[in-house]
């Protein structure tokens, strides 16, 4: 994902979103609110206004919530601490014994039950292949990034790559189609099939690495302050992008969580949560309540309502992935049973999921989600959501068909690839030779320590933090 940070100049394709509740009673409030409910606007909720940040109840609880899911953390039940220093040696990464690459014939995990260190190393080769998974569809998106629905199909079709199952290239697209429909410019040199060498750098991938130091630094306890001072340490600012640039910005001014989603931030309903998501599910197997509540403590530095929901859909589907023993849609399943079901995401994916189950076409199933929701800015978490969900229903599990589906369906591609690669390479257990090779086991990126590390150091470095209590 690089949208350039400054507002669109049509706000209404992307509503600002709806701030949170302050706490303490309200006239006429429910006295059990559902802390992260996200009612339909009203007269005072537009969703293209700026409404002030402290209006409005909270709407009740929903009766159709899941049954296992825990309640949603309250965003007043965590107040932004004061900064304190660091305590203890930053760890960094550490090299670790390579393990049995998670590709196409690879030995499959042991039986549940199986002992303890067969289980430590079926989910290291998980964890490998979601590494992988990810940054295969990462890759497979840049090229046609920011590019419109149809110059993706006319320019994978001109390749012969319709429905698209390969990586892109430009071999055989006659030049003119390439004039009209002119590849990302930033990821065209290193994400063409003809150029692809390693892993290139990409914010989709710089994020996960940042969880994953957080979680180094401060387990699985961390706060949303400590969030806000490792990226000051660690993270570039010329590679935030969006509702993270703003964050950063106001991090920089003095201001604390959560105003440092909610001061000047018309981004805050947009993708960036949501592509941050995969390491608390990657580091809770079997736990989606506490992959949501770490992804929340998470999300809530940068993004508000839809844009936090976002991150807690898919932390905790990707936890419940990471068992290897859930299939797609179980997985979906306990994603959504986090979310309020009355938000308008938890109302997208739903719709997503059931297009995709009725219509053997995909492309059909694109063209409904995109009259759908065309409304909203290309990066928004609510359309992009939705994709991902209806890819992995189509896909049934499987790792090409969901990459593929996700990145030929448009708007942010790349983060789109990223997030269904991950958990189909979770569901499948391991990525295809074909996808994986290219990338050489070799990540590049300016979050320092970890530039040219391996995907299976990786898998094993978040498998120690997934140990952690």
């Amino acid at each position: 994902m690089h949208p350039e940070p400054r507002p669109d100049p049509h706000p209404q394709a992307h509503p600002t979103p709806r701030p949170e509740p302050r706490s303490g009673p309200q006239p006429h409030a429910n006295p059990h609110p559902h802390p992260l409910a996200d009612p339909a606007p009203g007269p005072d909720r537009h969703p293209d206004r700026h409404p002030d940040p402290h209006a409005g109840p909270r709407p009740a609880p929903q009766p159709d919530a899941q049954p296992h899911a825990r309640p949603h953390p309250d965003p007043q039940a965590h107040p932004a601490p004061q900064p304190d220093p660091y305590t203890g040696a930053r760890p960094g990464p550490q090299p670790q014994p390579r393990p049995r690459p998670a590709v196409a014939g690879a030995p499959r995990d042991p039986a549940p039950g199986a002992e303890g260190g067969h289980a430590e190393a079926g989910l290291v080769r998980r964890l490998e292949a979601a590494w992988v998974g990810r940054a295969v569809g990462c890759v497979l998106g840049k090229p046609v990034e920011k590019l419109p629905l149809d110059g993706i199909r006319r320019l994978a079709r001109a390749a012969g790559n319709w429905p698209l199952d390969d990586w892109f290239t430009a071999r055989g697209v006659p030049a003119a189609l390439l004039a009209a429909y002119p590849w990302n410019r930033r990821s065209a040199p290193t994400s063409l099939a003809e150029n692809i060498d390693g892993t290139p750098e990409d914010d989709d991938l710089n994020y996960p690495l940042l969880g994953l130091l957080l979680l180094q630094r401060h387990g699985k306890g961390f706060t949303t302050a400590d969030v806000g001072r490792l990226w000051l340490d660690e993270l570039p600012a010329g590679r935030t992008f969006t509702a993270e640039r703003i964050a950063y910005r106001n991090l920089l001014q003095g201001l604390e969580p959560p105003a440092t989603a909610t001061h000047h931030n018309p981004f805050r309903e947009w993708i960036g949560a949501l592509i941050r998501a995969d390491v608390h599910g990657w580091t809770n197997p079997g736990d989606p309540a506490a992959a949501a509540a770490q992804a929340y403590r998470d999300a809530v530095l940068t993004h508000t309502a839809n844009g936090v929901y976002a991150a807690l859909f898919v932390a905790a589907a990707i936890a419940e992935a990471a068992t290897g023993r859930a299939d797609v849609h179980t997985a979906l399943r306990a994603g959504l049973a986090v979310v309020p079901p009355r938000s308008r995401l938890a109302g997208a994916v739903r719709h997503a999921i059931d297009t995709a189950a009725r219509h053997t076409d995909f492309d059909r199933v694109v063209d409904v989600l995109h009259a759908r929701h065309g409304h909203y800015h290309w990066v928004h978490a609510v359309p992009n959501a939705a994709l991902v969900a209806a890819a992995l229903t189509h896909a049934d599990g499987d790792f090409t068909r969901s990459v593929c589906r996700a990145v030929s369906g448009g708007w942010d591609t790349d983060s789109n690839g990223a997030t269904a690669g991950s958990l189909a390479a979770l569901v499948a257990g391991e990525v295809p030779h074909r996808w994986a090779a290219p990338l050489k086991n070799r990540l590049a990126t300016t979050v320092a320590g970890f530039d040219g590390i391996g995907f299976d150091t990786l898998a094993h470095l978040t498998a120690q933090e997934a140990a952690r209590s």
